[in-house]
């Protein structure tokens, strides 16, 4: 009696166009469950990213690409293949250190330093993200320096207690903000769709003005004896979002 042996994708990566929906979708499902990491290769972006975080944005990305235009083939394949801790570019991942980690330990520093010298007793905040607490959609690099920023928080938040400071993260869930638009290459329309698609919490999206109120409380007495916390402005995504 001879035993089927399932048929195995781990390790491997799939480039597959037009995966938005129909064959592709399916295709691009069933890959996943057999191991594979696939890309999501199509021109309806919304459609697109909205499959990847169904599908689990550790094991599905999304790319723009109109299989019609060479290039935009050419860079999709390319990001398939470089998209991996493998291929990491240590010189971009020095740089989002720079900005996102040391950045952040600079300002708290400099801040401390003079509150501490004024006697002054009060609220550092930093920016962390929600790639901060799981690592999903966001490269190796800002998944590790958003980690940072949050271990940062809770270090500062134990060396700056007995100095009646307080330090505190927030981290938002996705905005789609000028930066964020250029970094995706979509437009804030489509991304927003997406995001809110993509939310735990419905009948709100997500704003600047929420994170900065959240920043407001943390800033105020009325968080007087709240330190060391990373504050996760996600409308709860991070307490029931499982990656495996």
């Amino acid at each position: 009696m001879s035993v089927q042996l399932p048929i195995s994708l781990e390790g491997k990566v799939a480039v597959i166009t037009g995966a938005a929906s129909g064959i592709g979708e399916a295709s691009a499902r069933l890959f996943v469950e057999h191991g594979a990491r696939v890309v999501i290769a199509d021109i309806q972006d919304e459609l697109g990213l909205q499959i990847a975080a169904s599908i689990g944005t550790d094991k599905a990305s999304y790319i723009h690409c109109d299989v019609t235009d060479e290039k935009q083939v050419e860079e999709a394949v390319a990001y398939a293949v470089e998209n991996s801790v493998l291929d990491l570019d240590v010189k971009a991942f020095d740089e989002t250190m720079v900005i996102n980690a040391r950045g952040s330990a600079v300002a708290v520093k400099h801040a401390a330093r003079v509150m501490v010298e004024k006697k002054i007793r009060g609220s550092i905040i930093c920016t962390a993200s929600l790639e901060g607490i799981l690592a999903g959609a966001a490269s190796l690099a800002y998944v590790s320096s958003k980690h940072a920023v949050v271990g940062l928080v809770k270090a500062a938040a134990r060396e700056l207690g007995v100095h009646g400071i307080r330090v505190n993260g927030v981290s938002p869930y996705g905005i789609a903000t000028p930066l964020v638009c250029k970094a995706y290459g979509l437009d804030a329309g489509p991304l927003e769709t997406a995001i809110y698609g993509n939310a735990h919490l419905k009948g709100v999206t997500l704003s600047t003005m929420h994170v900065a109120q959240a920043a407001l409380f943390l800033a105020s007495d009325e968080s007087a004896y709240i330190s060391g916390q990373n504050l996760a402005v996600d409308g709860g995504l991070s307490s029931i979002l499982k990656l495996e």
